[in-house]
């Protein structure tokens, strides 16, 4: 059997980066939400939200650590795997990568020791501002990653000399025409994912009747950024659709799995693709519904696959349902939004029942939709590695055989599967043991005076002076 060095190094690349991309979606909004907590405890002197700070700290730590091993790990493979597109893109993306590691991981590295170990060694305010700037140099990281995968999507301000990529105006290439619908679509979708971890773990706590005064700051806050960012990724995921449908047109014909096109296109809520007959088995659809989404106009006129040359389609097997995935959680999300709203104004947030067991369920759903919506807009992106510019096939190492894309897959399978095993085990470890229900201060001196040799009792005619030397 041939082993085809091109589909294995997808696999591989598919694997690495969707194990990579959980833990940025959960630290980039824990991060700042510990630097909210770190903000409120300076200003408050209150000890509930430096010991809340305190036990997602740790959380944090770790999440960071594993994003950080895979991260360096899926970079290697841009040399091994994938050469000629590293010679033909190194000019723009290069660059774009280095500020990543320069201008985010640098500031991540620097004051991470701070936020971890100085609590006690440096003044309040020196520790809440290096959890700004860890958070801070989160957001940093995704800035410059997302600018360098939106460029692969809409590459802009280049121009090809001799094969190769040439930068013409970097402000272009870094605010490329799908690079803020992209930020602000991805950022919202980690700050719920955060949101939703939170409030899940919380609302545990409270079933549990454990950390109750935790369980009740970290609900309420998680809920509350729930109920205001669910509508906004909705209005987001509109506009990015309405930009994704002016550039790649093709991806948005294979997502709705729209053949035909045309104006009225029906909205198809369930159907089996099939991409040698060129249409939909069991196609359940609500006429008109999809031009008035992408056009805001009911008889405006949406692409369809067959208007694009077969070897320029992306396939619609996969990312019909991963969008409708991704789509669904996100109603579900601004379901979970109402139900917080109906519950808090009548008193009854609190109160363990349905809901709270609903959260706990709930906690995995931003992962899904993150992985959903990555799938979504990189196989939509095929047959190109760079739209419009390089085929996903003429970006492979040429000298890359079948065997040894296999041998590094079954590698990383193996690796990834032995250290975020033993990761997920410490994760859920900590996540039992819970934050601290009483001050460190009083511990710690409690401790101290347990250790504190005491002073023997005196008898009765003893005096309480130290007896004299002999010398005396």
């Amino acid at each position: 059997m041939d082993l085809d060095p091109l589909m294995l190094s997808r696999i591989q690349f598919a694997f690495t980066i969707s194990f990579h991309i959980l833990f940025p979606s959960f630290t980039v909004g824990l991060a700042c939400w510990i630097a909210l907590l770190e903000g409120m405890w300076l200003a408050t002197g209150k000890w509930l939200y430096r010991s809340l700070s305190e036990f997602w700290t740790k959380i944090f730590a770790l999440s960071f650590g594993l994003g950080v091993v895979s991260g360096i790990v899926m970079s290697y493979q841009f040399g091994t795997n994938w050469s000629r597109w590293s010679d033909t893109v190194g000019n723009v993306l290069g660059p774009l990568i280095q500020y990543e590691v320069v201008t985010a991981f640098f500031l991540e590295a620097a004051f991470l020791g701070i936020m971890l170990f100085g609590r006690d060694r440096v003044p309040r305010g020196i520790h809440v501002m290096a959890a700004c700037l860890v958070a801070l140099g989160t957001v940093l990281s995704s800035f410059w990653i997302l600018s360098a995968n939106s460029w692969m999507q809409t590459p802009a301000g280049f121009e090809m000399r001799e094969g190769r990529a040439f930068v013409t105006d970097w402000w272009q290439v870094v605010f490329n025409p799908s690079f803020p619908y992209r930020l602000a679509h991805m950022l919202t979708a980690m700050f719920l994912t955060t949101s939703f971890v939170v409030a899940g773990i919380s609302a545990w706590y409270l079933l549990r009747r454990r950390h109750y005064d935790h369980a009740r700051v970290g609900l309420s806050m998680a809920l509350g950024m729930i109920t205001v960012l669910a509508p906004l990724q909705i209005f987001l995921g509109d506009l990015h659709g309405l930009n994704t449908l002016e550039h790649q047109p093709a991806k948005i014909a294979a997502m709705e799995g729209s053949w035909e096109g045309g104006p009225r296109a029906p909205l198809v809520l369930f159907a089996i693709p099939d991409e040698e007959a060129e249409t939909n088995h069991w196609e359940i659809g609500l006429p008109g519904l999809s031009s008035l989404i992408l056009t805001h106009d009911i008889d405006g006129a949406v692409p369809g696959l067959k208007q694009f040359p077969k070897d320029d389609r992306p396939s619609p097997v996969i990312i019909f349902w991963t969008f409708r995935l991704m789509v669904g959680i996100g109603l579900l999300m601004l379901a979970v939004a109402v139900v917080h709203l109906v519950l808090r104004f009548s008193g009854r947030l609190y109160r363990p029942g349905w809901f709270h067991w609903g959260l706990v369920g709930c906690m995995p759903i931003g992962f899904v939709a993150i992985l959903a919506g990555w799938f979504t807009t990189e196989i939509g992106r095929q047959p190109w590695v760079v739209y419009g510019l390089m085929r996903t096939a003429d970006g492979v190492t040429p000298s890359l055989t079948g065997v040894a894309a296999l041998v590094s897959l079954l590698t990383f399978v193996i690796v990834y599967a032995i250290i975020y095993s033993a990761g997920t085990f410490y994760l859920v470890r900590l996540l039992r043991i819970g934050p601290q229900d009483e001050p460190r201060e009083q511990t710690h001196q409690a401790r101290q005076e347990a250790l504190r040799p005491k002073r023997p009792l005196s008898l009765p005619n003893e005096s309480l002076e130290s007896p004299s030397s002999p010398a005396e």
